[in-house]
């Protein structure tokens, strides 16, 4: 049985950012995952994800960002690939829902540069937006999108030039962990670690040994839209940022033109229950294209309707949406990375820190109290 310092389950996101840190510290770590690097079976692809620090979902994850936000950057240069464009966002809806109210109460608590836009101010500066008459909106210029296949190549090439092995095409059965450490059990054969991080995505709940700890996976579209060829600048990137519109009908949210499909949409509300991830229905779903459509035509009116591609991703669902990070309530050499909702990917080039740290040493200087999995473990008492 070949033996490592650390072994990471689940090399997309999170687990390969993971691998990255860990190597990079002299660590002996095997990543394991069915699937090959940056593959699109689970939720770590779909060309670019958000990121953002005035975070609406909740104050406490800033300073996280402002570390993540440094570690994409140091990533860059490391890996001589650009990963981060700050497009700026603009953030449209109801003063009273959750999240202009949240995102302007996260930048007063951290001091973070947040500027409110009238709805003629922001008609002027980005004409093939229409808000509504009654929307609060807010323009967040540090805010934009990673390239979320390209960072997922990115961790995963430095962790193998440090030392990382890869485990590619093995499916996880079981794992035990007790004091001399830890043994993952796959389908072809068992490796021993001093120390287990778990980052597998949807296929986490079957491996967490959390039995307050319920995950629901969902099914997640995205579409891609040709602009109308006269109106294609409006739409083009560094004319138009990223947007998030918080509607009656949900919360949709997407980025400008980058290459020939135009422009991404996807509703981050909703979504279609998955049973098992491994037999995911792909097939265009008319239902939701129609909601993302409906919300082109009130707000993005210049955009047309030329679906030119579609996609889908999965969200790994918490019970209350927040991440279940840290260290495992009954095993302190098993490390957890689970539930992160739909919002988490731009958080992975701290977590993955963040997890070396757990990792090789139990502690970490970085503040997760409120995102630790004892809270799940405590409701279950």
């Amino acid at each position: 049985m070949r033996h490592f310092d650390t072994i990471v389950v689940g090399t997309g996101g999170m687990g390969s950012a993971a691998l990255h840190h860990l190597a990079a510290r002299g660590a002996r770590v095997l990543g394991i995952d069915r699937f090959p690097c940056a593959h699109d079976r689970g939720s770590s692809h779909g060309h670019t994800r958000l990121i953002r620090l005035a975070y609406f979902e909740h104050p406490d994850y800033v300073p996280l960002l402002r570390r993540a936000y440094e570690l994409w950057r140091a990533l860059e240069q490391k890996s001589g690939r650009p990963l981060l464009v700050e497009s700026g966002l603009v953030t449209a809806g109801p003063p009273a829902g959750h999240v202009v109210a949240g995102l302007l109460a996260s930048a007063a608590t951290h001091s973070l540069p947040v500027e409110r836009l009238s709805v003629p101010e922001a008609a002027r500066r980005y004409p093939g937006l229409r808000l509504a008459e009654d929307w609060e909106i807010a323009f967040e210029a540090c805010a934009g999108y990673l390239f979320v296949e390209e960072c997922v190549r990115a961790h995963t090439l430095l962790a193998v030039n440090a030392g990382a092995e890869l485990e590619y095409g093995a499916a996880v059965r079981r794992w035990r962990a007790d004091a001399a450490g830890v043994v993952v059990e796959t389908d072809r054969e068992s490796f021993s670690a001093g120390s287990l991080v778990l980052t597998s995505g949807a296929w986490t709940s079957d491996l967490l040994q959390v039995p307050g700890l319920r995950l629901e996976v969902l099914r997640k579209a995205l579409f891609w839209y040709r602009p109308v060829p006269s109106r294609a600048m409006l739409y083009a990137a560094g004319t138009l940022p990223c947007f998030a519109f918080d509607t009656p009908t949900g919360f949709y949210y997407g980025f400008p033109s980058l290459d020939s499909r135009g422009v991404k949409v996807a509703e981050h509300t909703g979504g279609r229950p998955v049973s098992d991830p491994l037999s995911l229905d792909r097939t265009l779903d008319r239902q939701e294209q129609a909601r993302v459509e409906e919300v082109i035509a009130s707000h993005l009116p210049g955009l047309g309707r030329e679906m030119s591609s579609h996609a889908h991703c999965l969200y790994t669902m918490s019970p209350d949406g927040h991440f279940a990070l840290g260290l495992h309530p009954e095993h302190s050499r098993v490390t957890i990375a689970a539930g992160f909702s739909g919002h988490g990917f731009k958080f992975a080039s701290v977590i993955g820190e963040v997890l070396a740290d757990l990792a090789l040493s139990g502690t970490t200087r970085h503040p997760l109290g409120f995102l630790s999995p004892q809270r799940f473990s405590r409701q279950n008492v």
